[in-house]
């Protein structure tokens, strides 16, 4: 079944650049040693359960989840462990990493498959396979299987609005059939039979294919091609109507959202006893010659990707590189960091591709109101926080901003306005106003 065109208030519409989309989904190199983050998921790090000199198997549990809202963490590789260290991550932090020399093997370790599983055996496997979130908030997902609130809803969240990512088409065009799988397992686990599948209208090959192959109670929704459908609030608006209330989460509405990927990942895990260490990855942008959609290993350093996509093009025209789409992504002072469970893209873009325009002061003209799709105040919420007045940029609801960036997209003047709404919520959290 296919419905109409939906869409949610406001937002964007910044240049696509899906330059990868017809690129099929192909295996990326491993280098010699890769260094696999402790902390790929949002909550606690997980505990190191190796110790340097140990030989691991790929598949095998390296860090165990340390606490509810946590996650299990596995080698990508066979190998022996030369260390256990501490490296900057894509999002500017640091944690714990395991360095492991890769020895080519690729010796794996699985777990056992499950024939008919129960609600309990799927959520038991989610957690032990360490599934979070592959869309990039990484958020366990175990734990959004056991919401406290009444669930009727499934969404499965295909809507890539991000420019340039191209990794969750390419799973709908060639993998469709295992999220349909991991769709059919998730509404088990939350023990509900119906799911939608909201998927951008400028992506018609998979909601044609989609459409031909969903059972009766899944759903293809055909979203606006809009920015930022892909986002949790703004996609349930577009499929269900609901609001969901500032601070709730999609539970308080009868919703859970869940990534296409995420859907894959949990059909494998599942079915085949593959827990999550590999994932498809979107790799774009002028810098490099070489671009499209990868299978890559947790733990492959930027560093090494950059090598070899880069070709025969100049490093001096790869003037930044971002981590995730160029919307909500995270530009790279290094090319330390390596990839995680969450690494959806990585650009390597030229100085024609982002806008070097310096910051000058606000013109008032509203656009950064007209365009936030969570109705905020983002110019007046800036002037705030530079006053270091929080109190105000409470009462003006920044909680409830969802760091788009359509407001600095928007902006004439080029104003830091995400940057103003990431402070504020820091400074609310620090200073404990409620």
């Amino acid at each position: 079944m296919t419905i109409p065109l939906r869409t949610f208030r406001r937002g964007i519409h910044p240049p696509a650049n899906k330059f990868t989309k017809d690129a099929p989904l192909e295996q990326f190199p491993t280098p010699e040693r890769v260094f696999i983050s402790l902390s790929q998921h949002i909550g606690a790090p997980a505990k190191p359960v190796v110790a340097v000199g140990d030989h691991v198997d790929e598949g095998q549990l390296i860090g165990e989840a340390n606490g509810f809202v946590s996650a299990n963490v596995f080698s990508s590789v066979s190998g022996i462990v030369k260390s256990i260290c501490t490296l900057p991550t894509a999002n500017g932090g640091e944690a714990q990493h395991v360095e492991i020399e890769n020895d080519y093997l690729y010796t794996k370790r699985t777990l056992p498959p499950i024939k008919n599983p129960t609600k309990d055996d799927i959520i038991k496997r989610v957690k032990d396979a360490g599934i979070v979130g592959m869309g990039g908030a990484t958020f366990p997902t175990h734990v959004k299987l056991m919401p406290k609130d009444k669930i009727d809803t499934l969404i499965i969240n295909g809507a890539e609005c991000e420019p340039y990512i191209t990794c969750d088409y390419r799973l709908f065009m060639e993998e469709a059939d295992t999220i349909l799988k991991g769709t059919e397992l998730l509404l088990t686990a939350l023990g509900i039979d119906r799911a939608y599948i909201g998927i951008e209208a400028n992506k018609p090959l998979a909601i044609k294919h989609l459409a031909e192959i969903v059972p009766e109670n899944v759903a293809v929704m055909r979203l606006k091609a809009k920015y930022p459908q892909g986002a949790e609030k703004q996609l349930i608006y577009a499929t269900t109507h609901r609001i969901v209330p500032t601070g709730e989460l999609p539970a308080k509405v009868g919703c859970v959202v869940c990534n296409a990927h995420t859907a894959y990942s949990i059909a494998k895990a599942v079915y085949e006893g593959e827990p999550c260490y590999k994932r498809a990855m979107t790799v774009s942008g002028g810098g490099v010659k070489k671009i499209g959609n990868f299978w890559v290993r947790n733990g492959v350093q930027y560093q090494y990707i950059y090598d070899v996509c880069r070709g025969n093009k100049s490093e001096e025209i790869t003037r930044k590189v971002v981590s995730g789409g160029p919307m909500m992504g995270f530009a790279q002072a290094s090319l330390t960091p390596a990839c995680t469970k969450g690494s959806s893209c990585l650009l390597f873009m030229t100085d024609k591709e982002f806008n070097m325009n310096p910051t000058t002061p606000c013109i008032s003209c509203g656009k950064c109101i007209i365009n936030c799709p969570m109705s905020l105040v983002p110019r007046e919420i800036e002037k705030a926080i530079e006053k270091d007045d929080v109190e105000t940029t409470f009462k003006m609801g920044v909680l409830n901003c969802i760091e788009c960036g359509a407001c600095s997209y928007s902006c004439p003047a080029k104003r830091p306005l995400v940057q103003a709404m990431r402070l504020a919520k820091k400074e609310i959290k620090t200073r404990g106003i409620k």
